[in-house]
């Protein structure tokens, strides 16, 4: 139901850090028609090329600047993911090679007077340069 709001297009980018290619990064809208702090995210899932990355791996942060990863998220109610802002998730490490990569994205929130997780999910080609 949510699956448009799930990985936002062209948002897909290996990132740096000192000069270096530190991993590679995405972005979501919420799954929700409202904001929600970051311990409600039940739980966030990436694939490439059909390989599931690691889970503790993740990191998310609403701001780009301070980053979770999301065990530490789980307790995170200072951070508020709201409607209409994108929610940066990245994974450190060699980044994405150049060329074409099918990566999927899956986020589920917890949400107030929904008994189940709320989840979304896209998959885009994606090209690395």
């Amino acid at each position: 139901m949510f699956d448009n709001n799930v990985f936002l297009k062209d948002s897909c980018r290996n990132y740096c850090e000192q000069g270096k290619v530190a991993g590679f990064e995405l972005a979501t809208n919420i799954t929700y028609y409202r904001g929600i702090p970051l311990s409600m995210v039940e739980y966030i899932k990436v694939a490439v090329d059909g390989a599931e990355v690691p889970n503790d791996t993740i990191e998310i942060s609403v701001d780009r600047i301070d980053w979770f990863t999301l065990k530490e998220a789980e307790t995170v109610t200072t951070y508020k993911w709201e409607y209409g802002e994108p929610l940066y998730i990245r994974v450190p490490g060699e980044g994405l090679s150049k060329g074409e990569h099918k990566v999927r994205l899956t986020v589920a929130t917890r949400t107030a007077y929904i008994p189940v997780p709320l989840e979304g999910i896209k998959e885009r080609t994606v090209v690395i340069e």
